[in-house]
């Protein structure tokens, strides 16, 4: 992997990661572009204990552009992007209209390639494997500025889930905060722990589901499997079977076996609801360890962390999608239509 970074007309980081290390990024962004403002802004929810960011900037953000004015493809003669160059591997650049910036920490764009009607499923094995470096030199870079405190790398799919860009990308949130869903994760952690004399939770959960009927599919590194209380129709969790924190604690072996994974989840996620079907919309969503003090969750350390990606669609059915209504968005009890048990059936029934 080759990493060269530069700047966008308006001062932004724009970083590109190339498979060949001769590759050569020297194209300038030629757009006429005022510095970037924003204001975003975190306010704490004192009855939740929560946090909000407030970014009325974003109203202004690009929306369903068609696909030839698409700013994350590359430039083409007088047609200028978001990304400089004619062609690229993968990009990330920080994100011109961003929830989180300065103090209240960043947001990225990646761009998994260039292709704007490819993809992350149709992505070679080769390629997947540098947006998980990216991802992992990412999560590095941006764990050492002070304001960021965890990071979380995600790609929403589909206009289902409110993407507003068609071209194949994810995102990466760098939040000056532990996110209130790894708190509970890290309470739970807590409390397990002292009730057990020193038990991991997340070994528990996850030697309890490889003895289960949910399992999804199993790799010598890795496991697959519809947790026992899935939140959401179809939900997959993908856990390394050593546990390590963050996605720089992933060994050699598990990197070059994930994209071999990870892509045959993704495809057959494209294959649940049947043939004729438009691609269905998911989130895919890494957790990660915070990098700030866990001083508040007693005697829990990162090392107690385990690193999953959590893979879910909101579609419950051929043209039917979940709706987080009065229970789930008012109470935040979510109600499941499909039996994980069945969910993990059918996702191994669609296998290649």
């Amino acid at each position: 992997m080759k990493k060269t970074s530069t700047r966008l007309a308006d001062g932004r980081e724009l970083i590109y990661y190339d498979l060949r290390d001769d590759t050569v990024r020297d194209a300038v962004d030629r757009r006429p572009l005022a510095r970037t403002h924003t204001t975003s802004e975190v306010r704490r929810d004192a009855l939740l204990g929560d946090q909000v960011a407030i970014a009325s900037h974003r109203q202004g953000r690009t929306y369903h552009p068609p696909a030839d004015q698409c700013p994350l493809c590359p430039t083409k003669g007088d047609r200028l992007s978001e990304i400089p160059d004619s062609s690229y591997d993968v990009v990330v650049f920080e994100n011109r209209f961003p929830s989180l910036a300065g103090d209240s920490g960043r947001c990225e764009v990646v761009c998994f390639t260039s292709d704007h009607d490819a993809s992350f499923a149709s992505l070679t094995e080769e390629q997947a494997r540098l947006v998980l470096d990216a991802w992992t030199d990412r999560t590095s870079e941006l764990s050492h500025l002070p304001s960021v405190e965890q990071v979380f790398c995600f790609e929403n799919r589909g206009e289902e889930i409110g993407v507003t860009l068609g071209h194949p990308h994810g995102q990466i949130y760098a939040y000056p905060f532990t996110t209130p869903r790894t708190a509970l994760m890290l309470r739970s952690l807590a409390a397990h722990k002292e009730a057990t004399g020193g038990e991991n939770l997340f070994d528990a959960v996850l030697a309890r589901e490889l003895a289960d009927e949910r399992v999804v599919l199993e790799s010598e590194h890795w496991v697959a499997f519809v947790p026992y209380a899935a939140h959401w129709p179809y939900e997959v969790h993908l856990y390394p079977k050593r546990r390590v924190p963050d996605l720089l604690g992933l060994d050699e072996a598990a990197r070059s076996e994930f994209p071999q994974v990870y892509l045959e989840l993704l495809r057959r996620f494209d294959r649940i609801f049947g043939e004729g079907e438009p691609p269905t919309p998911y989130i895919a969503a890494w957790h990660q360890a915070p990098f700030g003090t866990l001083e508040e969750f007693d005697g829990v350390t990162r090392d107690d962390f385990a690193l999953h990606l959590e893979l879910f669609t909101i579609r419950r059915t051929s043209g039917k999608l979940k709706f987080l209504a009065g229970s789930e968005s008012g109470m935040s009890v979510f109600i499941n239509d499909v039996p994980p048990e069945r969910a993990a059936e059918r996702l191994r029934e669609v296998a290649s």
